[in-house]
């Protein structure tokens, strides 16, 4: 029987569909499987479902005593926080050399955006809006933390979030459903690679399954209240664009969904993921979640929790211990199905075979490689290159920016002017401050000695200095620490007495450039008002102040685009572009309609905002037809003009809005963009595709497709264009 019919077979028996079958997936593995699992013991089957933490690392609140031990009875198959080539060698060897089967171990880490060479953190990525940035950022954090041992990275985090009071907004892509997947697909291709038995790949996990985006009040592990209806049209088609990526592996979300943990939620994990999605990877919990379902109250003690968590689809289980102690004893008691704990393992095992452990389980512990591959002269150009990309100048009043190198008296002054650990924002892998390049650093070796470069950081200094600068630039934000998991903020403004430093600057009358770092769009209206230019950083990564200078001193023409809405205030939160229309849509002059009364409704700056050094003006739009069928493409082009002086980059976006649907529908979707480059003077036509894919929605059957009707195309700069052309499917 040839492979390709073997294949079908398995698809066929499994229920799956045949365009489901990722790369990675290899028939004959299969049997070596069934072999496997005919001579395993069932105390060593639900060792491949778990998974504990190593001491080398802390990335949550437990650590497990003993895990060599565990190691070495077959009761572990997988440790997370352990790495360098050397020290996961030993620990693999244990595994291989000394337990009655030599199963090799599975190491995962939070490569979240880098390993040792820090890349921008993933919104500020995101802001790049550039695929190919964020998979050759993926690839080189892979090449990175595979030759130091690990196989797996517990990313891309593709959780849509609207609610920039949750600090996890750093690790995703933002609020826009379109760029979310194509930013999830990027991701999952650079880690993977085109073939996992590469040693330089890594396992990627699209996290967390699902919606844990939407936490009210934008905090951290709280509940989840969405619709079925919102489910599928926002927050689930990231996660299907990272599988169809091919990724490997799922992690559950903390939240409740409908009322069931993620941990616990057959709908997801099974009916879902499993019947309609076809996953054929594995899904292992995040850092003890089982455990948390007694907390959350649908569970009495551990064991119930580890029950409900297997019958809903966990193959297995991060930290909690939970299979570790209950589950061989609830098979042989009947609570659980020997055949649930075997298609566990055998997920589990599709994986270390599929990474090619089984044939060379020290593949991925090689010292020499590790020293080839880590902190490479190469990796850190890379790093500055997508750093700047990810840059958004947000203002630039009296184009104050760029500043010139020859001559001038430029003052630094702020918190995180001269911060290296700041710079690598949080989840930063193994990145260390020591490898960090500052701003002040950075532009003092691009000013060398043409400008005078003042750094002073006590503030009452800092106002004397300004009356004798020529500008000044103030670092400004949040800590690293401020971001990122259990890090959500209330008040979302600059931190502490920073803009009343700002405004103390400003009224000096020399021009302020805030350069801001943060992991979440910040409530600055107070900065906007004062500052003369403003350029949103994010957490730029170890070239953070070589990519700045590149930007601030113009050798590089900034050209980032906001991936999430920026408020005005926090009482506006959750704010998005996307949102849907009411039965009283805001009129200034009627009271009774959907506005604030102390606040406008309008952002501080939209999604997909962002200025460059130059000018773009954009043409009308136009269709090839304004009619088309379900299978037909619309072509939509735009003529684009860069009417300044300087070379530039722009970013092109179609927005979609449908007039009438069966449901209500968002005012405006983005469905496509194009990041275009044009010299000064230069024009182009711009064209993009629509597909009735792009039209399409869950109806009010909740059937998946579009509806016939009009639609309205917006092209333009941001999120607020007016630019459009009306369209009409038949």
């Amino acid at each position: 029987m040839n492979k390709a019919l073997l294949l079908m077979l398995v698809l066929l028996s499994a229920g799956l569909r045949a365009q489901q079958v990722p790369d990675w997936y290899d028939a004959g593995h299969e049997r070596r499987i069934d072999s496997l699992l005919d001579i395993m013991t069932l105390e060593e089957k639900v060792g491949q479902m778990t998974l504990f933490t190593s001491d080398w690392d802390v990335t949550g609140p437990t650590i497990r005593e003993g895990y060599q031990d565990d190691i070495k009875t077959g009761r572990l198959g997988a440790i997370f926080n352990a790495h360098t080539a050397e020290y996961n060698r030993n620990l693999q060897r244990i595994a291989v050399e000394e337990t009655r089967l030599g199963i090799p171990l599975l190491f995962g880490y939070d490569v979240i955006h880098g390993y040792r060479t820090i890349f921008p953190i993933p919104l500020g990525e995101a802001a790049s809006w550039n695929a190919e940035a964020a998979e050759e950022s993926a690839r080189i954090a892979a090449r990175e933390s595979a030759a130091a041992g690990l196989h797996w990275t517990f990313a891309p985090m593709v959780d849509v979030a609207r609610d920039p009071r949750w600090g996890r907004v750093m690790e995703g892509a933002g609020e826009d459903v379109y760029l979310g997947k194509v930013m999830a697909a990027a991701r999952v291709k650079g880690f993977q690679g085109d073939d996992l038995t590469d040693p330089l790949t890594i396992l990627a996990c699209a996290k967390h399954f699902a919606a844990y985006g939407a936490a009210q009040a934008g905090r951290d592990y709280h509940t989840v209240d969405i619709s079925e209806r919102v489910l599928r049209d926002i927050y689930l088609p990231p996660f299907k664009a990272a599988l169809d990526a091919g990724v490997a592996t799922f992690m559950t979300s903390f939240n409740e969904l409908d009322g069931v943990p993620a941990s616990g939620n057959e709908h997801l994990l099974t009916e879902i993921l499993r019947d309609q999605w076809g996953f054929m990877g594995f899904v292992v919990t995040d850092y003890t979640s089982i455990n948390e379902m007694v907390p959350h109250g649908i569970a009495t003690d551990s064991a119930a929790a580890g029950e409900l968590a297997i019958e809903a689809g966990v193959d297995m289980d991060m930290q909690g211990a939970i299979f570790y102690e209950y589950l061989a004893e609830q098979v042989r008691s009947g609570a659980v199905a020997q055949s649930q704990i075997d298609e566990a393992v055998r997920r589990i095992l599709r994986m270390k075979y599929a990474l090619g452990l089984f044939d060379d389980p020290y593949r991925y512990s090689d010292t020499t490689r590790e020293s080839e591959n880590i902190l490479t002269e190469a990796n850190r150009e890379a790093a500055r290159r997508i750093a700047r990309e990810s840059f958004v100048l947000l203002k630039n009043e009296d184009n104050v920016l760029p500043l010139a190198k020859d001559g001038g008296r430029i003052l630094i002054t702020g918190p995180l002017a001269d911060s290296q650990e700041d710079m690598l924002g949080a989840w930063h892998g193994d990145g260390r401050a020591a490898d960090v390049i500052t701003l002040l650093t950075g532009m003092r070796e691009a000013a060398g000695d043409k400008a005078q470069v003042q750094y002073v950081s006590d503030m009452t200094e800092a106002i004397r200095a300004a009356r004798r600068a020529d500008v000044i630039v103030v670092a400004a934000g949040e800590t690293w620490e401020m971001s990122g998991e259990a890090a959500s903020r209330a008040d979302i403004g600059l931190p502490g007495d920073q803009g009343a430093m700002i405004r103390e600057l400003a009224a000096i009358g020399k021009p302020v450039v805030v350069v801001l770092f943060n992991g979440r769009p910040l409530a600055i209206p107070g900065v906007d008002s004062t500052a003369t230019a403003i350029l949103e950083a994010w957490y730029p990564g170890t070239e953070a102040g070589h990519a700045l200078a590149d930007v601030l001193f113009g050798d590089h023409n900034p050209g980032g685009r906001l991936p999430m809405t920026f408020p005005r205030s926090v009482g506006q939160v959750p704010i998005f572009y996307s949102m849907k229309n009411t039965g009283r849509p805001m009129d200034p002059n009627n009271k009774y309609t959907s506005k604030y009364l102390d606040e406008s409704n309008d952002p501080l700056y939209p999604f997909g905002y962002g200025l460059g050094y130059t000018t773009f003006e954009y043409g009308a739009p136009s269709l090839e037809s304004a009619t088309i069928t379900r299978n037909d493409t619309a072509r939509v082009s735009v003529e684009l003009t860069n009417t300044g002086s300087v070379a530039g980059t722009t970013v092109v976006q179609l927005y979609v809005q449908d007039v009438i649907g069966s449901v209500t529908r968002p005012v405006r979707e983005l469905k496509a963009f194009e990041r275009v480059e044009l010299a000064a003077g230069e024009s182009r036509t711009v064209t993009l595709e629509l597909t009735e894919e792009d039209l399409s929605f869950y109806r009010r059957d909740m059937t998946y497709g579009s509806e016939p009707g009009a639609f309205r195309i917006y092209v333009g700069a941001d999120a607020t264009t007016s630019n459009a052309i009306s369209l009409t499917l038949e």
